[in-house]
Parts: structure tokens; sequence; C-alpha cells
């Protein structure tokens, strides 16, 4: 759990459960690089898995309550395949936009799995692809962080080229291989600017706006933050990757918190644990060791909030999805 005062109000993070265990199929999740939550509870969770085990390629699909509901996508080039998805997105049809980093695409399937469409082709031109990295969506507008172009760029959700904005660099409004992304209440941009080690703020219209972050460990510092999404108060969190931790900031950026992970076993984990002694015998050995490291996040990459304020993080090498719960109560002066 972890409280900071802030203001008048005092945030509190408190862990709630897990979902997931490392797997190539099925129950579970292997190399996952993002999520999407949908209604009802419905997490969709797309696994990369490994170059030499294509076969857990896949977007799985739950709830928040860990009932496995379906998978679908595969290997390949073809329609509805994938080779190295990045990034997922649900617009407010509860379709869903995934983007793949080695085809320079954006596929679209309904909420069943369905292939409905793609679109996207490889250069630095408007509209073109080089790596997709990061996907936002407002009405029928969506933004794409175009990471080996340096740049976010603006499209409909058909397709349709829109506006760009950023360059490679280190200045205010350029980037370094831009990663997440995500949109505020008022709309705002706020991108992962992930070799720059920072978060950058942009109005709807490419505006820069603020920066926040800097290399280093410390408070309020980034290694790598590839992650990033806002709750209804302005609250910032940024997965940040190589500090494997995430990051509360404020609407204006000042460090509210951090969390590094609580993982308690979580249904999915037990119910093979059950099948399988020889598991048991070997997490008995290695809980002897150390009794925190399982608990700890282990390159965390993304973070999805739901209208509950239940925060999940999604727990890359690892395989699972952390959730937490925040309160928010006035503090007394």
């Amino acid at each position: 759990m972890s409280t900071h005062f802030f203001g008048l109000s005092d945030r509190t993070f408190t862990y709630s459960h897990s979902i997931g265990r490392n797997e190539f199929a099925g129950t579970g999740f292997r190399n996952p690089v993002d999520l999407a939550l949908g209604s009802d509870d419905t997490v969709y969770v797309i696994n990369r898995s490994y170059e030499n085990r294509p076969d857990g390629v896949r977007i799985t699909v739950c709830t928040m309550d860990e009932e496995y509901i379906s998978e679908f996508g595969t290997y390949g080039e073809g329609d509805g395949e994938m080779i190295w998805p990045s990034a997922i997105a649900i617009d407010s049809d509860e379709d869903l936009y995934v983007a793949d980093e080695w085809l320079n695409r954006i596929t679209k399937f309904d909420r069943d799995g369905e292939f409905l469409g793609k679109w996207g082709a490889a250069g630095s031109g408007d509209g073109e692809l080089d790596r997709p990295a990061g996907i936002a969506i407002n009405g029928d507008v969506m933004y794409i962080t175009d990471s080996r172009n340096h740049r976010v760029q603006k499209f409909t959700l058909d397709g349709k080229f829109l506006a760009k904005f950023g360059s490679e660099g280190s200045g205010k409004g350029e980037f370094n291989m831009p990663w997440g992304i995500a949109l505020d209440n008022e709309g705002n941009v706020l991108v992962a600017d992930w070799r720059n080690d920072r978060i950058q703020q942009f109005s709807a219209d490419g505006e820069w706006q603020a920066t926040y972050g800097s290399s280093g460990e410390g408070v309020g510092q980034f290694s790598r933050p590839n992650g990033v999404a806002v709750d209804k108060d302005g609250d910032i969190y940024v997965a940040d990757w190589f500090n494997n931790r995430v990051q509360v900031l404020a609407p204006d950026g000042r460090f509210i918190a951090q969390m590094r992970g609580d993982h308690a076993l979580s249904q999915w984990g037990k119910d093979k644990l059950l099948s399988n002694p020889d598991m048991i015998r070997q997490r008995q050995i290695a809980a002897a060791h150390s009794t925190d490291f399982e608990k700890r996040f282990s390159h965390p990459c993304a973070v999805a909030i739901d209208g509950k304020d239940r925060i999940s993080i999604l727990d890359h090498t690892r395989g699972r999805i952390q959730v937490y719960s925040k309160t928010r109560e006035a503090v007394l002066v």
C-alpha cells in the first residue's frame, strides 16, 4: 500500500489482487505488453510471447475476477494475425484496435475477436508508420506513437491521416522513441518519451504544454518509461520500466506515490500449483531465499484505470496483472 498527503486530499493505493500467470495459451499470459478494459469488467491483454514460441502470440480475454473468457489472434501476416503486437485500445462501440510493430499496421476486431479490418503502411511520410507503439482514442480520433519516426500521428478510426506532431530530439515537444500514450479528461495528450526518460504533455492539437521527469532512479525520475495512464482526478500513472515500479504524479507533475508490487498468488496460479506438486516444492525453495521477490514488479509496461478507481498494472516479465484500488479522503489541517 502507498499513501501520500497532497494538498487537502489523501490518496491511498491499496493492493487488491492479481490476475494471471505465465502461460503460452489459455489461463495466463506470456510476455504481455498492453491491456485494454471493456465493459462488464472485461480485460483484453496482448501477449507478445517469444520469437522462438510464436504460438504464444494472442489476445487473452478475461475478467477482473480472473474468469477466463477466450483468446483470439494468431502469429502471422494475414487478416487478424500479428507478428509483434505492441498496443491495444478500445473505442466507444467496444471495437478493438491493435498496433503491430513489425507489420506497421493497425488491425481492428470486434469485442468477440472477429476481424473487422486493417490499415497502415511502412514509411516516414504522412500517415505512414515505423514501429507504432501506443494507441489512445478520443471519440472518432486515434493518436498513435510512431516510435521510430519520433512523432505522434492522428488518424480517424478507419485510418485517414489527420495530423502529426513531434520530431527527433530532446527538446520541448521532441521525442526519442515515444511509447505509451494516454488522454486526460480535457483531451490533452500525455506521451511516455521512452529514451528521453520523461513524460510530455500536449494539447489535443499537438502544442507542447509540459515535461515531467528526468533520467534516474529517484523520486519523479524515470528509466525507460513505457506506459502512461490518467485517472478521473487527473493523476498520472507511469510504468517506470527499468526501475520496476509505477510512479503516480499529480496533474501538474508533482510526485504523489510509487508502487513496487504486492503480488499474492492468483487463482490461476493456485490452480496450476494444485496440479503440480513438484512446482510447489520449487516455490518453497525459492521463498526461503527471498520473501519479497515474487511480490515485486518486473518490468511493468502498461497501466489501465476503470470507472471503479481500480488500477490494473501489467507486469511484463512475470506474466500477470496486479490490481490496486485508489481511495481519497479529505485531510484535516
